[in-house]
């Protein structure tokens, strides 16, 4: 049975009459609500993936569970039908198991605290954060072991548990936890820190209805949502049309040789309601790359997608849930059954930004992205350091963006807009490795009107023996481009051995000796292109040129010839392009590098790693 809240103030909350300025107001006081949630954490966390990069994800939302200021969108819906329980006036709520709170979280590494907030005996919101911790124990450092076949080896499952009893650390809990992690003083300063940001919002969210009034306050929330659902509800008939429109695109392999994994969407709309059907998706893997998608978590992840690209002056929210109809089948790469491997969901969980691309661009050309948002890339180093102390490096990498309607795409940035770059300097003051390169790849992003962004590269040199592993994508399949658009090159992994032999290393490993001298060069995909390439102001690839984000070679790509002294060519750039305009053939919506067939049968040749064989075989 669902979860009961314990109020000993019953009295009902009643909704009012408020100006619009006073609206404005609360809603701006929460905007800085969720703001101070992450100057809290970000000061007070220990380890560099919250702390350095952001890997966390605030919300407050009303009584109900409907996030009202947030970034991920509310999982508290799951976790209250999921906990069979009392929640009272100072409990805390600490989970990570996907299968124990309906996904409200997808991997165990990710831990959720929960906070109900409570006024005059009444309970009026809830806050919420989760942050990636840098172990969760299990079979591998970092604990996303790509060979792990259930989740029973990815780490310590925490239950809906009450971290807190009215306002009380339950300490022999936290402990327990503690002692099944490998960064136990990393996780129990982040831990702190999670709870610490919650608490910070429930004491401003009791300060906002001690000023307005509580039933302005719950009022205003609901305007809120209001406002957001009119405004989904205005983007979704603008975008969505009646008829299905169907994409697909892969998870390239599932670190154990099978792939690529299809994730198939039909999208369409019934009334005011889209409806995303992912009937045709691949069955569940035998590895972790399984990404167990919580319908109302895909819902947010279509809003902000929409939302903020369309009418970004609307506070995106939960208000529209009601309008997006999101069917998973059951023991698929999306829905898998329990106990399935969950720990490396982050190759699915960014390749569906890509197929929501691809899906919604159909209706809305003109305002599409190319792909790009393909993964957020991962390395892990472990080992004893010259002093004989434990050292774990988590470090989330970065790529290429794709190019867009409004411009070219950045280079090198994440697929969640509020991670930063661990500093360098931080790193290698902290781990016994030194980054001899980080920069762009040049040409690495597909060519277009809008250039998709260039990719990174990064070269770590090891100087202590140890183990690493890497998690990322897009090393077989390309970054789509669009509308003419070139598609981004893909991730590759070179190990340089301090003998100077080399190997080139899966996108998905873990295991991997190395020792102290060797360099690995972890270079990222580069987005896909949008738009004709040979419509792009000649300049403007100069510009890149003269930037080395292009090469002087890699300016024929958009038919733009560059001369000895670093100047455009005129009379060549013009007789290039009308070669390559008469030359090139009819361009579709879509351009994939080939089919997969295709792409396979490359495979050796062009990224020094075999094909893997079909999930299906």
């Amino acid at each position: 049975m669902p979860a009961k809240i314990i109020e000993t103030n019953s009295t009902p909350f009643n909704t009012v009459d408020i100006d619009p300025v006073t609206v404005d107001i609360i809603e701006n006081a929460l905007r800085n609500v969720r703001v101070e949630m992450d100057a809290v954490l970000f000061r007070t966390a220990m380890s560099p993936g919250i702390r350095e990069q952001g890997d966390c994800f605030p919300m407050v939302a009303n009584k109900d569970g409907k996030m009202v200021v947030g970034q991920f969108g509310s999982f508290i819906y799951g976790f209250m039908e999921a906990y069979d329980g009392e929640i009272e006036e100072g409990d805390i709520i600490l989970t990570n198991d996907p299968y124990m709170c309906n996904a409200a979280v997808s991997h165990l590494p990710d831990w959720i605290v929960l906070v109900p907030i409570f006024k005059d005996g009444r309970h009026m919101a809830w806050s919420a954060m989760f942050g990636h911790m840098s172990d969760n124990g299990g079979m591998v450092p970092g604990s996303i072991p790509i060979k792990a076949e259930t989740i029973y080896q990815e780490g310590i499952r925490i239950p809906p548990t009450k971290l807190y009893k009215k306002g009380v650390l339950q300490e022999d809990v936290l402990e327990l936890i503690l002692h099944n992690v490998r960064t136990s003083e990393w996780n129990r300063f982040d831990l702190n820190a999670l709870v610490a940001a919650c608490r910070t919002a429930g004491k401003r969210c009791v300060e906002i209805a001690d000023r307005f009034g509580d039933d302005v306050f719950q009022t205003t929330m609901q305007i809120m949502l209001d406002r957001n659902l009119e405004a989904m509800r205005a983007i979704i008939n603008m975008i969505v049309p009646e008829e299905p429109q169907y994409f697909e695109d892969f998870v390239c392999d599932d670190g154990v040789g099978k792939g690529p994994y299809k994730i198939a969407c039909k999208l369409w709309r019934e009334g005011d309601v889209a409806i995303f059907d992912f009937e045709g998706t691949d069955p569940q893997a035998k590895s972790s790359i399984n990404f167990y998608l919580n319908e109302e978590m895909f819902k947010m992840f279509f809003g902000s997608f929409t939302i903020n690209l369309f009418d970004p002056g609307i506070l995106f929210n939960d208000g529209f849930y009601e309008l997006v109809d999101v069917r998973i089948p059951d023991g698929s790469l999306l829905k898998p059954k329990f106990p399935a491997a969950l720990s490396g969901r982050t190759h699915a969980l960014g390749r569906i930004f890509d197929v929501m691309g691809g899906v919604l661009g159909q209706g809305a050309p003109d305002a599409m992205n190319a792909a790009g948002f393909s993964d957020s890339p991962h390395l892990f180093y472990s080992g004893y350091d010259k002093n004989g102390e434990w050292f774990q490096l988590f470090q989330i990498g970065f790529g290429g963006i794709p190019g867009r309607p409004v411009g070219d795409g950045p280079d090198g940035h994440s697929l969640w807009p509020g991670f930063t770059n661990v500093p360098n300097e931080f790193i290698e003051a902290y781990f016994p490795l030194r980054i001899v390169r980080y920069e762009p790849i040049p040409d690495s992003g597909g060519a277009g009107l809008h250039r998709g962004g260039n990719g990174l590269s990064v070269a770590y040199e090891f100087l202590v023996d140890g183990e690493i592993a890497i998690h990322d994508e897009r090393w077989l399949t390309y970054p789509w481009g669009v509308r003419g658009g070139e598609p981004g090159m893909r991730s590759t992994k070179r190990l340089v051995r301090a003998d100077g032999s080399e190997e080139w290393l899966p996108a998905k490993c873990d295991g991997i000796k190395v020792s102290e001298g060797d360099v690995l060069y972890f270079n990222t995909w580069g987005g896909g292109g949008w738009g004709d390439a040979l419509e792009r102001d000649p300049e403007l690839v100069r510009t890149d040129v003269i930037r080395g984000l292009v090469t002087s070679q890699g300016a024929r790509r958009y038919g733009v010839v560059i001369d000895g002294d670093g100047k455009i060519d005129t009379a060549a750039t013009e007789a290039l392009r009308e070669e390559m305009a008469a030359s090139r053939g009819e361009t579709g919506l879509f351009n994939f590098g080939g089919t997969i067939e295709e792409i396979k049968a490359r495979a050796l040749e062009e990224t020094h790693l075999p094909p893997p064989e079909s999930p299906n075989a």
